[in-house]
């Protein structure tokens, strides 16, 4: 885990984890670390580790196909908001719908989505930084 000094814009933390259900818990921590930075309320903090937990278990479950890879998570921290992004190299994926409250987002697979797009105000899904893969970006203004 590295940590960029204090900018204008922020504090950014990046943290990789290998694609493994275990290593979730690693993110979290890095979370309610950040948290302390910046008194974020139990309700905020638990909110956001839930959306947290949900975009690392897409790529945890999903990238790899239960082969070996890792996921790339940063968070930003700023006067107003937090940025998360999550990210990882492997198969991506098409999100069904793009609208906040789609009821196909609903469908199995897809209500990790609809419960970060629920507790996020801004939330970004496109391809990994490297062009395979997907990331995952999400904004909680505080």
């Amino acid at each position: 885990m590295t940590a960029n000094g204090d900018t204008d814009l922020g504090r950014t933390v990046r943290l990789t984890i290998p694609a493994k259900p275990e290593y979730i818990t690693l993110s979290r921590l890095a979370l309610a670390g950040l948290s302390r930075v910046r008194a974020f309320s139990d309700e905020t903090l638990a909110d956001l580790k839930l959306a947290l937990t949900e975009a690392c278990s897409n790529s945890v479950r999903h990238a790899y196909n239960g082969g070996e890879g890792h996921v790339d998570i940063s968070f930003e921290l700023r006067d107003d908001r937090l940025i998360v992004e999550v990210a990882d190299d492997g198969t991506g994926f098409e999100p069904d719908g793009d609208a906040k409250g789609d009821d196909e987002m609903l469908t199995e697979g897809g209500l990790g989505i609809a419960i970060i797009r629920s507790i996020a105000d801004e939330v970004e899904i496109s391809g990994g930084p490297s062009g395979t893969g997907s990331r995952l970006r999400f904004v909680k203004l505080l």
